[in-house]
């Protein structure tokens, strides 16, 4: 299926989406942005990541206006680099939601990303970062993630699989927080209610455009909220089967410049 329209604007997932393996923007897939750009239409990055995980290599793609970061609970200005909105999850409700999770599953793996522009990762004894590339810090005990306040939980678990986990974790937490998976080895908890969806939403308002003028493309369960908002949404062959299952179209994969595909069709350069 083709899109009938134009978009004003293109909504982008980060890893396994836009970016290769190695975090790599692909000269092919910068060149389709550009035209992209050069006839009108905005980029938007919305993306699992926080702020200050993403915003060395948000200058790096040469992006200066908003992003959507940590699933939706941040609004970033990049050029200003700072935070037009923020929403953390209640510290104590997150306890809560792992001491459920491991009634359920037993022992749980976490870590948490801080709240703020400067906020840190911090790994409790355990856990394994998905990207070993990316900064963390390494904490004593669980009680010292909640130290301040936070963006969201990620969860690992010794033997369950990512969609094990999620799902388990989705019976037993109910209203507590939101439970998405972002990528491989990522299970996390966020303020319940947030998902990307409303912070591309929120971005879209400041920006003055719809859904309706809007395609959105990504691989991960995290990213179905998103196609729902969006007129389009275009899952990678790399993506997981639940976000393909929603797709309006399925394109090559990250490693394959699967976006520049898309938008060369839909703004020949």
């Amino acid at each position: 299926m083709t899109p009938r329209t134009v978009y004003a604007l293109i909504a982008t997932d980060l890893d396994g989406t836009l970016l290769r393996g190695d975090d790599s923007l692909s000269g092919r897939t910068r060149s389709a942005l550009a035209d992209a750009m050069a006839s009108g239409a905005r980029h938007l990055v919305v993306t699992g990541r926080p702020a200050p995980r993403v915003r060395p290599l948000l200058r790096t793609l040469g992006s200066t206006g908003l992003a959507v970061c940590g699933q939706g609970a941040q609004l970033y200005d990049i050029g200003a680099d700072r935070l037009l909105w923020s929403v953390t999850l209640d510290r104590d409700l997150a306890g809560t939601a792992l001491e459920k999770i491991e009634a359920e599953v037993g022992q749980v793996y976490a870590a948490v990303d801080q709240d703020g522009v400067d906020g840190r990762t911090l790994i409790e004894p355990g856990y394994r970062m998905p990207h070993p590339h990316l900064p963390s810090v390494p904490v004593r005990g669980r009680d010292d993630l909640w130290r301040e306040p936070i963006s969201k939980v990620l969860l690992r678990h010794a033997r369950l699989s990512d969609d094990e986990l999620a799902a388990a974790a989705r019976r037993v937490v109910g209203s507590l927080a939101t439970v998405t998976m972002s990528g491989p080895g990522t299970v996390e908890l966020q303020p319940y209610g947030v998902t990307k969806a409303t912070g591309l939403d929120m971005a879209a308002q400041r920006l003055g455009l719809s859904p309706a003028q809007t395609i959105a493309f990504g691989d991960m369960p995290n990213d179905i909220p998103m196609f729902a908002w969006s007129a389009y949404g275009v899952a990678m062959a790399n993506a997981h089967s639940e976000l393909r299952a929603v797709a309006d179209e399925v394109t090559l994969s990250n490693e394959e410049d699967g976006i520049a595909v898309v938008l060369e069709r839909l703004f020949p350069g």
